[in-house]
């Protein structure tokens, strides 16, 4: 029996804006999801990057003092309005930039379903169906990867975590006291072993792990992009002779300049001869594997006792989805593993809190999920082989217009620069830019600037790659 509540003792109501009867919350779900489809149809015919009057738009902030209240369907409009015309958009046909596709819509259909329940995945107990499916997905992405029936991981909030996640793997293998003592458990300074071309991720790892941002040692590339092995060898002899301690070697697949590989059958055969962690960063090359045409460039991938692949990338998921999958799923633990009476857990083999960086969090791995299950290792090998298709039409087209490409990668990346005639690439850049028509970055490579273009739209047409030449070739 409920205690009753005192007389006379008022209970603050929410009111109807946080939680509106389910008719008004029909009505506003629907008036959004026109609005939301009829703004992406104008951002598909318009600019690629920002039209925000940024002045005036300060000026509008600076009047949400929240002291009034004001109409959620007024608010959504604006909201709306700001994402329409103050962000570079990913989901324009024509932007050829980042490592950022466009999100498929299973995806899309994910999270609104994910932010309707609101399940906290830290523990198997509290989301048992929630965990169950993120550690299948798991499981079936490492398998396709080749990493072994033992193999496991789980959903990351992007590369950067999961990056993070394999070298607090290689520190804690590394030593037995590091999880307890830290960097001073070693008998001299930690190092490990990535490509000058690598995501510049390692070193903020580096620092946030505690061994300092000089323990990332920027090894030399080979002239095309790609970590020299010989280097590499050098570096950890040399580390060695030093008295530092060297840990993990990173391989790259998928440079976010050029795309390119690195050799990662060489690196793994210089990390088993010295007894290191083998880590490859996969974020954007890593969806390869569902392309069995295609899947062979990351041949290597499975001789590494981890991997980052991000989901939110060439899986086309909505943003925030990223893996960590590991060879030995065991080897979580060790590293992640608390004590926490508070926790409800019955299940410490599966619980994230106990196996990840994170605690509380988003339910992510559904997205992945539906897309996968809807179209099949199929559906993503069609989405990745034609954008490699759009890619060399790209350079085709370029190649006959005088322009030189100077990187050589599976991944649907460009690494170009224009003829003289046409100006440098940061003022080729700029133009486009300015035009709104495309987006494409000005990036280095190899010690020179260059311009660098990514195909990452699923729906990109045949007329947005004649659209982008002529930008890029207009003087």
């Amino acid at each position: 029996m409920r205690p009753a509540i005192p007389q006379g003792l008022a209970i603050p109501d929410p009111g109807e804006a946080l939680f509106p009867p389910w008719p008004e919350r029909q009505r506003i779900d629907d008036y959004l999801t026109r609005e939301l489809a009829l703004a992406l149809k104008r951002v598909a015919a318009g600019s690629a990057t920002p039209t925000l009057d940024m002045e005036a738009f300060r000026r509008e902030l600076a009047g949400f003092d929240f002291a009034v209240p004001r109409p959620l369907t007024e608010l959504l409009d604006w909201s709306v309005g700001m994402l329409e015309h103050g962000v570079v958009h990913l989901t324009h046909p024509r932007y050829f930039g980042l490592f950022n596709p466009s999100p498929s819509f299973p995806a899309q259909c994910a999270d609104r379903i994910v932010a309707s329940f609101n399940p906290q995945v830290a523990s198997s107990a509290t989301s048992p169906a929630a965990v169950a499916l993120e550690a299948h997905v798991i499981r079936m992405v490492a398998q396709r990867a080749g990493l072994p029936a033992q193999s496991g991981g789980h959903f990351t909030s992007g590369g950067s975590e999961a990056n993070y996640t394999g070298l607090l793997c290689a520190l804690t293998r590394a030593h037995p006291r590091f999880a307890a003592d830290g960097a001073r458990a070693f008998p001299g300074p930690p190092v490990f072993y990535t490509s000058k071309e690598c995501h510049r991720s390692w070193v903020k790892i580096a620092h946030q792990a505690g061994i300092g941002r000089s323990a990332a040692r920027l090894v030399a590339t080979d002239g095309s992009g790609r970590m020299a092995t010989a280097a590499l060898a050098d570096a950890i002899a040399a580390d060695l002779k030093s008295g530092c301690i060297p840990v993990l070697i990173v391989a790259s697949a998928g440079t976010t300049n050029a795309g390119m590989i690195d050799p990662l059958t060489d690196c793994a055969e210089l990390a088993q001869r010295h007894g290191l962690w083998y880590h490859i960063d996969a974020a954007w090359g890593g969806a390869i594997i569902a392309s069995e045409k295609l899947r062979g460039a990351l041949a290597g991938l499975e001789r590494a006792d981890s991997a980052t692949i991000d989901a939110h990338k060439w899986f086309a998921t909505t943003m925030g989805c990223g893996m960590f999958l590991v060879k030995d799923d065991h080897s979580l633990s060790p590293v992640f593993q608390v004590a926490a009476s508070y926790m409800p857990s019955h299940e410490l083999s599966l619980d994230p809190y106990m196996n990840t960086a994170q605690w509380s969090r988003r339910f992510m791995g559904l997205r992945l999920f539906l897309s996968l299950a809807s179209a099949g290792w199929e559906g993503h090998a069609a989405h990745i082989e034609r954008a490699v298709q759009q890619t060399a039409r790209i350079r085709q087209g370029l190649e006959a217009g005088g322009w030189s490409v100077v990187n050589d990668s599976p991944l649907a990346v460009l690494s170009a620069v224009p003829p003289a005639a046409l100006g440098s690439p940061r003022t080729v850049v700029e133009r486009v830019l300015a035009s709104g028509r495309a987006w494409v970055s000005l990036a280095r490579f190899e010690e020179r600037d260059v311009i660098r273009i990514c195909v990452t739209h699923g729906e990109t047409s045949e007329e947005d790659l004649s659209i982008l030449l002529e930008v890029l070739t207009r003087v």
